[in-house]
């Protein structure tokens, strides 16, 4: 067996460092400048080594009948983590995924490439651009997991940005994002508001520990202009291997509080992770 060795490139928005999982065969952890992005197994697409991954997988798990085939746009591509596992689960999927640092999408494709029939189209673009692009009611699932560091960027957070979000899902899709947030929570919080105002639905997929504010964490926003079987996804979230809890309705609504609605002219980022909350030794 030949030894896997790290693969390091300077990529538009930073440095990424491939490094191979000395357990697994042909799997690799993607970081850049420092910080996690995504793990790949390349024999077994199913395997998500990360919370969140896990966690946006239980919302297109349970959107529809197992192994129905989906139109699902991604926003934001790191290693391509989760079109892998769609392309796995759902054969004949139709997938989008737009990633604007270009020089990261050689290096994945090249470095970790797709399976010929995986159905899946690369687009080297500004996330809100394509997406205001894009045609109305295209697709079935939207997921944001969209990063300039370890940060969302400020125009990936506003009403505008969820309205258009809105449009180019289908009747019933459902649009899931990765969040990041501690206590208070004045962002999560905001995104709620934000969402709420677009959405009828809401959910939020987070580990206990997280939701408490005992720590800064991740957080899934799910949100549907039709009903989210909550119940289902609340089965998938505590039976994981990481088990999160599923708030939504009056719990998720006092969560939320009086939080304000972001739009374009006051968004800002989500905020600077507390040094050590998601880097690797």
């Amino acid at each position: 067996m030949n030894e896997q060795i790290p693969v390091i490139r300077d990529v538009d928005r930073g440095t990424a460092k491939l490094m191979p999982d000395v357990d697994r065969d042909r799997a690799w952890l993607l970081t850049v400048d420092g910080a996690p992005q995504s793990y790949v197994d390349l024999d077994e697409p199913t395997h998500l080594e990360f919370e969140y991954a896990r966690r946006l997988a239980h919302v297109v798990d349970c959107f529809a009948d197992e192994g129905a085939p989906l139109a699902v746009l991604h926003l934001g591509g790191g290693a391509l983590t989760l079109p892998r596992y769609v392309a796995a689960t759902r054969p004949g999927s139709r997938q989008d995924v737009v990633e604007a640092d270009r020089g990261l999408l050689d290096l994945v494709t090249e470095q970790l490439p797709l399976p010929d029939d995986a159905g899946v189209t690369l687009h080297a673009a500004d996330a809100r651009s394509w997406l205001e692009a894009a045609p109305d009611a295209s697709v079935d699932v939207l997921i944001a997991d969209v990063f300039g560091g370890s940060r969302v960027p400020a125009h990936l957070t506003s009403v505008e940005y969820a309205r258009e979000a809105r449009r180019v899902l289908r009747p019933g899709g459902v649009y899931a994002a990765n969040l990041a947030d501690g206590s208070p929570f004045a962002f999560l919080r905001s995104q709620l508001a934000t969402f709420a105002g677009v959405f009828t639905e809401l959910a939020l997929i987070a580990e206990p520990a997280v939701l408490r504010g005992r720590r800064f964490g991740n957080a899934v926003l799910v949100a549907s202009g039709q009903e989210i079987d909550t119940a289902r996804l609340a089965r998938r979230a505590a039976g994981d291997a990481f088990p999160a809890r599923v708030e939504y309705g009056a719990t998720l609504t006092r969560f939320t509080g009086s939080a304000r609605r972001v739009t374009d002219t006051d968004a800002v980022p989500s905020p600077v992770p507390p040094d050590g909350s998601f880097s690797i030794g």
